[in-house]
């Protein structure tokens, strides 16, 4: 299993240092961000694409709630809420939290909490491992590793598999928390694609990105979306 890479955003000192402790003594848990307040949370959630955050919920600058609704909650990875107040439980769950954790907490509590995550995010990366799509009066199973890139539309999504593109009940936000993070990397808010059909990544006049897949079809990257791309295909030279 590939390593489990988290953000915590906590502006407390001594809560945040305790966070990233209990996490760091997971070996196969990598803190790849700790952010002191609302704005480098949202810089290091955009960068940093993490599979987890552990979020409080009063912080400077932008509450967490604010944090989501900067980044929006399609782009939202899980997260677990850290809160000192249990009121917040229900709006937690309102924007599809996966846990939350009270402080003070003990690092049993912080366990029981991880463990349920781990569950979760499991459980969501086993699902999309076959879609069983309709293609006339039939229905077709699609394997995970036939779909070249995955496009928004709407609260559905389309999964493009050769020359057919076949229309799916689910959000691309919730395709991309579910899909294998190995093979498959968010390149746009309304674009997902496998990496193993990546043929070209290219840097555009104006700065912006694209990537080319093996049958031609050229994918825009956006931006904040191109470093992690990059680090997702493995060893490149410096762009």
């Amino acid at each position: 299993m590939p390593d489990l890479r988290v953000v915590v955003a906590e502006d407390e000192p001594a809560a945040r240092r305790l966070l990233v402790r209990l996490l760091s003594s997971h070996a196969d848990i990598r803190v790849v961000g700790e952010c002191r307040h609302g704005g480098e949370a949202v810089t290091a959630i955009r960068s940093l694409a993490p599979d987890l955050v552990f979020l409080d919920v009063k912080m400077p600058e932008l509450d967490g709630f604010g944090i989501i609704a900067e980044i929006g909650a399609a782009d939202m990875p899980p997260i677990v809420f850290v809160t000192a107040f249990d009121e917040y439980a229900v709006r937690a769950f309102d924007v599809s939290a996966f846990d939350y954790l009270v402080k003070p907490f003990s690092d049993a509590r912080f366990e029981e909490i991880l463990a349920r995550a781990r569950h979760r995010l499991a459980e969501r990366a086993a699902a999309p491992a076959r879609f069983v799509v309709r293609l006339g009066n039939r229905s077709i199973v699609v394997a995970a590793e036939e779909i070249e890139w995955v496009e928004a539309q709407d609260y559905y999504a389309l999964l493009h598999v050769g020359p057919r593109a076949h229309l799916v009940r689910q959000s691309i936000r919730t395709l991309e928390t579910s899909l294998d993070a190995r093979r498959f990397a968010r390149v746009s808010r309304s674009a997902i694609i496998n990496l193993d059909r990546v043929r070209e990544l290219e840097r555009r006049p104006a700065g912006s990105w694209k990537v080319t897949l093996v049958d031609g079809t050229v994918v825009p990257v956006s931006r904040r979306r191109r470093e992690a791309l990059v680090k997702a295909l493995g060893p490149r030279p410096r762009w």
